[in-house]
């Protein structure tokens, strides 16, 4: 696919399915891209966070971002009982803001809307990527100190 960016460049992306040998590369993108927040809000441990990802990594479930043929990110589509979880949707810090995050994201809800169910993520308190969610038609159902919960139901930008 490709997508024009906020600064008029078109950018060729696609996803393909993550292989067991992602793991790595997705876990330290992850610590990159969540390093800001999670220091703000007392929480960044060099170790931990990569960890997390290592533990918690569905290749069946994750495809692998690339962009004008490199590595640019990841994302988890994730079945649950009531719909899918969103996880795991980390872009390459150049690559943020110029649009390429609401390409993939519109793609992956597309599929959701066909399927009919709703999508929930959890995002960092203060995170900038709410407003990304919101955008798309993500709602708040939950939060507590770190973590804002959210749900989007099918079709919910028509």
């Amino acid at each position: 696919m490709q997508q024009r960016t906020a600064w008029g460049r078109c950018v060729d992306w696609a996803l393909r399915p993550a292989e067991p040998a992602d793991v790595e590369p997705i876990a330290e993108l992850r610590a990159t891209v969540m390093r800001p927040d999670l220091e703000r809000l007392g929480r960044y441990d060099e170790h931990r966070v990569r960890q997390r990802l290592r533990d918690s990594f569905s290749p069946q479930h994750t495809s692998v971002i690339v962009a004008d043929g490199t590595f640019a990110g990841c994302v988890t589509l994730r079945p649950a009982d009531d719909g899918r979880w969103l996880e795991h949707f980390y872009l390459a810090p150049d690559l943020q803001g110029r649009g390429l995050g609401s390409a993939v994201l519109r793609t992956l809800l597309e599929q959701t809307d066909s399927d009919g169910v709703p999508v929930r993520l959890n995002v960092l308190q203060g995170s900038s990527a709410q407003r990304l969610y919101e955008r798309h038609g993500f709602t708040v159902e939950d939060e507590d100190p770190i973590d804002v919960y959210m749900v989007r139901q099918p079709d919910a930008t028509r």
